[in-house]
């Protein structure tokens, strides 16, 4: 079961099936183009993900999720991946805000890292910051994501906020 992400109508919702990493989650392909990248997405954890992973999964993860990916191709690649929203421990700052900048919902929860198993079903609610694990029954509250951050989600990243709304935003030159 999938649904992936409707920013027009600003459905923050997904559900999908869940793919596990765990703490101090890193990168390593960045200067490739998209598509090499994206075949060998997570390969040093999990070599299958990048054949096997649809639109609407969800990426689940520990602590420190994105480390060492000052590049926004990290958050990218997933999104092209087709993965539908990340839901962590903690996050590395920098990955934090590529995801926001390309429109990727993430929800920082404590307990995620221990939270589902790959292949479990899940629900997510980026603005709640609720997450339902389908399989097990189990529910954890994270934290609610920021209206300004949502706003950024719906729009589709900062490019198109900004494009949409940058005189409101006072960015009329």
């Amino acid at each position: 079961m999938t649904t992936p992400s409707t920013p027009a109508t600003g459905d923050l919702r997904f559900a999908g099936r869940a793919w596990k990493f765990g703490d101090n989650v890193p990168t390593r392909w960045v200067f490739s183009p998209m598509e090499e990248i994206r075949r060998h997405a997570m390969e040093n954890l999990k070599p299958e993900f990048a054949g096997a992973v649809a639109p609407g999964d969800i990426v689940i993860g520990g602590k420190h999720f994105g480390q060492s990916s000052g590049r926004a191709v990290a958050a990218k690649v997933l999104k092209a991946s087709g993965v539908a929203c990340i839901v962590a421990d903690g996050f590395a700052r920098t990955f934090l805000r590529n995801c926001f900048e390309i429109g990727l919902p993430i929800v920082e929860c404590a307990g995620a890292g221990a939270f589902a198993a790959d292949g479990d079903e899940l629900a997510v609610d980026a603005v709640s910051g609720t997450v339902r694990n389908i399989t097990t029954g189990g529910e954890l509250a994270g934290r609610p994501t920021d209206p300004f951050l949502l706003g950024m989600l719906r729009a589709g990243g900062l490019i198109p906020l900004v494009r949409r709304e940058g005189s409101r935003l006072g960015l009329d030159g």
